[in-house]
C-alpha cells in the first residue's frame, strides 16, 4: 500500500477544485507572469484561462487610467480556468513609496523619510494605508513591499533611493511592521524584502544588474539584518522575497533565493516562517552563472521558493518556466511532497486576498 503524506492529503481538496488536477494546473499556481506595454497579449489571457498562470506583476509601463478594468478582465478570465477555486489570481506590484511607486498617487514619503520623520509610527501607518488604498482601487491585491534592509552607510544601495527605513534595527522593524499591518487592513497582502537583507550592499551592488556578495559574519546577519524579519514574521507578514545576493557565511555558492540553507533551514527553520516565499526577478543579472530562466526557476523551487517571479515583460518567459517545472515534477527533480506543501501555502494566501 502506498501511504498518502500529510502534505498530499491537505492538497487533495485543492485539486478537487480543479477540473483536471493536472501538473500544469498545479505548477501554474507557482509562476507570476509579466507582459509589455498597456495591452495584455491575447496569449497571456489564453494561458490564464488554461490555468497556467499564478499571477501577474505590473510595472509602470502597464499602468494607465484603465488598469482596474485590465485587472478585472484577468480575474474574469481566470474564473473560466480549471485552476479557479473561488479565489483570485495574485496581482502584484512594487508600491514602496517615494521614488518606487508603480501606480500614481503615492505614498509620497519614502521609507527613509518615514524613518526620519518626527512620528515614524504615524507616518508608516499613513503610508501603508495609502499604498493599500491605491492598489485595492486598481484591484491589485499584493504588494512587493516593504523593504526590511538596515542600511549601514549613507549612499549605500538601499539608501540611494530612500528604500530603507533607517540604519537602526529597532526603527526598521517597527516602521516596516506598522507599514504592512496598515496596508493589510485594506485587503492587500505584503512581501518583506530582500531576505536576509541588502543593508550591507554598496552603492553599485545592485542584484538586478550583477552578482553581489555580502561578506558578513553570520552573527551580524542574524542580529542585525534578519532581526526585522523576525519581527515581521511574528506580526503576520504573508510573504517574504529572497535576495539574489550571496552570503558566504551561510552558503558560499548560492544566492539566498537559490539556497536551501537560507530558505529551508534559516527562514523556515530558525525563524519559523510559515507563509509564502517569492523570488526576486528571475532574469536578474545576479544569476548570470545559473543558466537560463527556466533553470533558475527550477533551482529556486528546489531551494524552497514557492512563487517564481518571471518579470521580464515577456509572456514566453513564464510559460517556459511552467513547462520546466512540470517536467521536473514528472522526472522527480522536484519533490512532489515539498511542491504540494508549497501549493498549499499559495492557496492559503489566495484566500486572504481580494479580487
Amino acid at each position: 500500500m502506498k501511504w498518502i503524506t500529510l502534505a498530499q492529503l491537505t492538497f487533495l481538496p485543492a485539486l478537487a477544485q480543479c477540473a483536471t488536477g493536472s501538473d500544469e494546473v498545479q505548477v501554474g499556481y507557482h509562476v507570476i507572469f509579466s507582459y509589455p506595454g498597456l495591452k495584455p497579449p491575447s496569449h497571456l489571457l489564453e494561458l490564464i484561462e488554461q490555468g497556467k498562470v499564478g499571477g501577474i506583476i505590473l510595472f509602470g509601463e502597464n499602468i494607465d487610467d484603465n488598469i482596474a478594468d485590465v485587472v478585472q478582465n484577468f480575474q474574469d478570465t481566470y474564473t473560466k480556468s480549471p485552476a479557479y477555486g473561488g479565489h483570485p489570481l495574485l496581482i502584484m506590484t512594487d508600491q514602496e513609496g517615494g521614488q518606487v511607486n508603480r501606480l500614481p498617487g503615492g505614498p509620497e514619503l519614502s521609507a527613509k523619510e518615514i524613518g526620519n520623520s518626527s512620528d515614524p509610527n504615524g507616518a508608516a501607518t499613513q503610508a501603508g494605508k495609502k499604498a493599500g488604498d491605491i492598489l485595492s482601487s486598481a484591484h491589485v491585491n499584493s504588494n512587493l513591499a516593504p523593504v526590511l534592509g538596515v542600511y549601514r552607510q549613507a549612499g549605500h544601495f538601499l539608501d540611494q533611493y530612500g528604500r530603507s527605513f533607517g540604519d537602526n534595527v529597532d526603527l526598521v522593524s517597527k516602521c516596516a511592521t506598522t507599514w504592512f499591518t496598515a496596508q493589510k487592513s485594506t485587503g492587500v497582502v505584503a512581501a518583506a524584502k530582500h531576505y536576509p537583507g541588502l543593508g550591507l550592499a554598496g552603492a553599485e551592488e545592485n542584484t538586478d544588474i550583477r552578482p553581489v556578495t555580502i561578506n558578513a559574519p553570520l552573527s551580524t546577519l542574524r542580529n542585525v539584518d534578519e532581526a526585522p524579519y523576525h519581527e515581521a514574521i511574528s506580526s503576520g507578514i504573508d510573504m517574504v522575497m529572497a535576495s539574489w545576493a550571496v552570503y558566504p557565511s551561510m552558503d558560499p555558492k548560492n544566492p539566498a533565493g537559490l539556497s536551501s540553507a537560507w530558505i529551508q533551514e534559516e527562514l523556515r527553520g530558525r525563524l519559523q516562517f510559515k507563509g509564502v516565499t517569492v523570488t526576486d526577478a528571475i532574469e536578474a543579472g545576479a544569476l548570470e552563472d545559473f543558466g537560463n530562466d527556466e533553470n533558475r526557476g527550477l533551482l529556486a523551487t528546489q531551494a524552497g521558493m514557492d512563487l517564481i517571479l518571471a518579470s521580464g515583460r515577456n509572456v514566453t518567459q513564464g510559460e517556459v518556466i511552467v513547462d520546466k517545472l512540470v517536467a521536473s515534477l514528472d522526472d522527480g527533480s522536484v519533490s512532489r511532497e515539498s511542491f504540494d506543501a508549497a501549493t498549499d501555502r499559495i492557496l492559503d494566501l489566495r484566500k486572504k486576498v481580494q479580487a
